[in-house]
This record gives structure tokens, C-alpha cells and sequence, in this order.
């Protein structure tokens, strides 16, 4: 079996997938480890999952926090005896990257627009919903060309609850309506309805610049609050990037 971790800021999402089958998954949050509390804590979530660890035999780790990625590095090779294939523009991911410096793409947003193409076909936009806010564009010949990166939804939050007096720190609840009739009300319509909008916006002028219809595939956090109110992103895959991984892995083993 495989397992897969896609490392982020705020959380690190864990798959093990039995060929294609996605039979267990967990999201964890990104905090400063040792790659021995790592290890222990993985073994422990198989041990949960009655999973037996020695049928782990391969794993493959996207990331954008090198510190974190080292620390599981060490810990899945001590605690299971694997290397990890780490993803980064140099692998083979079935897809060209023309971004202008292909090392300064996050791993994540490789892994979901290779995702994306074997799920979705191209062209595709893919809006990842996490500590920022990227979407990524694969045009109609499956080249990577790039995208946008906005502050998270939570980041928004944040900034509003540390630089304003009166407005209270509120949870990322779907909105009933645009015009809020309270402060925390109006507080979600303006950051998930925004977050629509923005999206939707610049879903738009990608697919002007492009002269193309590419379809939208959402994932991360807050991704299925935020398509409820956009009338751009087609599809919610809250596995797409732990999918990518599997994709990539089997594609380079080979």
C-alpha cells in the first residue's frame, strides 16, 4: 500500500491507498515535530485504523514547509523503513510546467493540476482552499501555466478580528443571505460570498486570456462553503491532492 502526505501550513493531510482506493485518510495539524512524535503518531493512526504498518511499502510527500517535510522524511523512514519520493517541477508529472521558474511552484499546486487533467480532462482551473487561496491553470494542450494566490478565508478572518475593535472572531459558517443581519452575519457573507465572487471574477478574465472553457475543480477546507455561492467551480474533490500524489508516484515508479 501507499501512503501519501500532502504537508501545508496549516494542516498536513495523510492517505493510504490500496491501488487506487483511497482506504484510509486523516488531516493533522502542521505543527513543529520531531521526526520520532511523527512516526509514533503515524504508527498510532495505522494501529487506530487496523492498519498493519508493514504493508506499507512505498510513500511519496508533497510540501511547502521544508522543516515539517524533513522531520516526516525521518520518521517514515525509521518508524516504517520506507524513503518518501518527494515531489518538486523535476519529477515526471505527465504535464508540462511553463511557469516562468518551475522551482518556485508549491509542490501542492503541481500535484492538484496533475490531478485535475486525469480526473477533469483540460483546460481546468483548480481553486485550492487553504492556508492561501490558489487556482492554477492547465490549458487545453496540459501545460501548467500558472494562476493566482490570495490570503486565506481564515487569514481574512484573523486580519479583521486583530485590526478592528468591535469585529468578533467568527466561524466560517455558510451565510444565509448576502445582506447580513448582524455583525457576524455580515462578517461571513462579506469573506465567503466575497470569496465567490473573487473567484468567479477571476475564473473569468484566466478564461478571457486564454480563449478557452476550462471546467473548475474546488478542494481544500472551505471549498464546498465557498461553491455553494459561485457560479464558475463546477466540481468539489476534497481528495484531489492526496489522488495527484498516488498519480505521480505511479507514474515515476514505472
Amino acid at each position: 500500500m501507499l501512503l501519501v502526505l500532502d504537508i501545508g501550513n496549516t494542516n498536513t493531510c495523510l492517505g493510504i491507498f490500496d491501488g487506487a482506493c483511497l482506504v484510509a485518510d486523516w488531516r493533522l495539524t502542521s505543527e513543529k515535530r520531531t521526526g520520532d512524535e511523527l512516526g509514533i503518531y503515524l504508527t498510532g493512526l495505522l494501529y487506530m485504523t487496523k492498519l498493519d504498518q508493514k504493508s506499507i511499502t512505498s510513500s511519496i510527500i508533497s510540501s511547502v514547509v521544508p522543516p515539517l517535510e524533513m522531520a516526516w522524511r525521518e520518521g517514515i523512514s525509521k518508524y516504517l523503513g520506507i524513503k518518501p519520493m518527494v515531489v518538486d517541477s523535476s519529477v515526471d508529472l505527465g504535464i508540462k510546467v511553463k511557469y516562468d521558474i518551475p522551482a518556485e511552484v508549491g509542490a501542492d499546486r503541481l500535484v492538484n493540476a496533475v490531478a485535475a487533467v486525469h480526473n477533469y480532462g483540460s483546460p481546468v482551473i483548480v481553486v485550492d482552499f487553504g492556508t492561501a487561496v490558489t487556482l492554477d491553470y492547465v490549458s487545453s494542450d496540459r501545460s501548467y501555466l500558472g494562476g493566482a494566490i490570495a490570503p486565506g478565508l481564515q487569514a481574512s478572518v484573523e486580519a479583521l478580528f486583530g485590526k478592528t475593535a468591535k469585529l468578533p472572531l467568527v466561524a466560517l459558517e455558510p451565510p444565509k443571505r448576502a445582506i447580513g443581519r448582524s455583525t457576524s452575519e455580515s462578517m461571513r457573507s462579506g469573506i465567503v460570498i466575497g470569496y465567490a465572487g473573487l473567484i468567479d471574477g477571476l475564473v473569468d478574465r484566466m478564461a478571457q486570456e486564454q480563449k478557452e472553457a476550462p471546467k473548475v475543480i474546488a478542494t481544500g477546507g472551505h471549498a464546498e462553503t465557498v461553491a455553494r455561492w459561485s457560479s464558475r467551480i463546477n466540481v468539489v474533490d476534497p481528495n484531489l491532492t492526496l489522488e495527484g500524489l498516488r498519480l505521480i508516484y505511479e507514474r515515476n515508479i514505472k
